[in-house]
């Protein structure tokens, strides 16, 4: 017997659900930064133990949040989908915070008209907490309304990590695999590089910036020798978001281009020659035709 579903991660923004992710799969699925609203599409990361026959798709959701935009309007509609078909909800929240009026907010909006999807938390980051502090914490968690159990985890270091896995396989349908085992993303392959690359951007500019970039990979070719060429391109939507992201003399794109370049070698295992252009795409973030173009339904 094996038993197999989608488990929807919701939570407010920058509590750790792409971490989470990653810890849980046992590699970089989502990309992850300090900054809010990191992932604009539901990611989905897959763990599969074949010896305990389960597998866990993993929906990396962007944050809960009142659209502003019509990217933000497409991500949260886009959360309102995913977690209408899922089978599980997992709600995380950041435990050095506490709960408050965002995680109630979201715990209660996962109830459904007459039925409701089962619902566990995560209190997160426990690792930074003692036990004075994490205690009352645990408790606010557990009288969340809708929330039926409560797992204190650090996505970072996984601990209590296999606890809360263990539970979330036991609360899935039987059922054959959705994907196949030796899968962990059902992303594309130029879509994982671009979003390495906008993690380096995410974490090497100023708070103006991270919101207003895209990143597209044109195009990956590798040698015959085994060097790997990745064309690609950052968005910005002002000329003055274009020279900061260049900075002076180039060095802003060059520190940016140095850590994806690190990063995307860690991902493909070969050396990397990334031809990194920064370009401007006006209100790129309200293009209907072109956001759907990027996938960000």
């Amino acid at each position: 017997m094996t038993r197999s579903g989608f488990v929807g991660l919701a939570g407010r923004p920058n509590v750790g659900k792409s971490t989470l992710v990653n810890q849980i799969v046992g590699s970089r699925v989502a990309i992850v930064s300090m900054r809010p609203q990191t992932p604009r599409r539901a990611i989905r990361g897959i763990h599969t133990d074949e010896e305990a026959g389960r597998q866990l798709v993993l929906v990396d959701l962007p944050g809960v949040q009142r659209p502003r935009d019509v990217l933000t309007a497409r991500m949260q509609k886009r959360v309102e989908r995913e977690l209408a078909d899922s089978d599980l909800a997992l709600v995380v929240i950041n435990g050095e915070e506490g709960v408050g009026p965002g995680d109630r907010f979201i715990a209660r909006a996962l109830i459904g008209a007459g039925s409701k999807l089962p619902t566990i938390c995560a209190v997160n980051k426990v690792d930074q907490l003692g036990p004075n502090e994490l205690v009352p914490v645990l408790a606010q968690a557990a009288e969340l309304e809708g929330v039926d159990e409560v797992f204190p985890i650090s996505a970072r270091n996984g601990e209590g990590v296999a606890a809360l896995v263990e539970r979330m396989a036991e609360l899935m349908p039987e059922g054959h695999y959705l994907y196949p085992p030796e899968d962990n993303s059902d992303q594309s392959s130029e879509l994982l590089l671009a979003e390495l690359i906008r993690e380096q951007v995410l974490n090497r500019t100023r708070d103006e910036i991270p919101h207003s970039v895209e990143v597209k990979v044109k195009e990956v070719d590798e040698r015959e020798d085994g060097l790997i060429t990745v064309k690609a391109e950052v968005w910005a939507e002002t000329e003055s978001q274009k020279r900061i992201l260049i900075g002076k003399r180039g060095a802003k794109v060059g520190e940016i281009g140095t850590g994806a370049r690190r990063s995307l070698e860690a991902e493909l295992g070969a050396k990397v020659h990334l031809d990194l252009k920064v370009r401007v795409r006006s209100h790129w973030r309200r293009d209907e035709d072109l956001l759907d173009r990027l996938g960000i339904e």
